[in-house]
């Protein structure tokens, strides 16, 4: 018999244990900004799962920055959504 190898959320949830002592020295808010990038990576085990080349805390870090880079997208689109109703509403010079 092989060695059963670890599913990309029991990895996840390995990293965000060995990480233990550095969230605790965080600040309360900052915390729970911490546990949020790791939910952003729960998001994507599949990928994680598919990294097989990787480092596991690096496809991790590439889970998070591609949630990350979701959010500051629809940001953006909802920017730009509230400068276009803006500009529709202001008078014409």
């Amino acid at each position: 018999m092989g060695r059963t190898l670890a599913t990309a959320t029991q990895i996840i949830l390995e990293e965000q244990t060995a990480f233990a002592d550095f969230r605790r020295t965080l600040r309360a808010s900052d915390q729970q900004i911490f546990d949020a990038l790791f939910a952003g990576a729960r998001k994507h085990t599949a990928a994680i799962s598919m990294a097989a080349h990787a480092l596991p805390f690096e496809s991790i870090l590439l889970a998070m920055l591609l949630e990350e880079h979701r959010k500051v997208q629809e940001l953006d689109e909802r920017l730009q959504a509230l400068e276009h109703r803006l500009a529709r509403l202001e008078p014409r010079e």
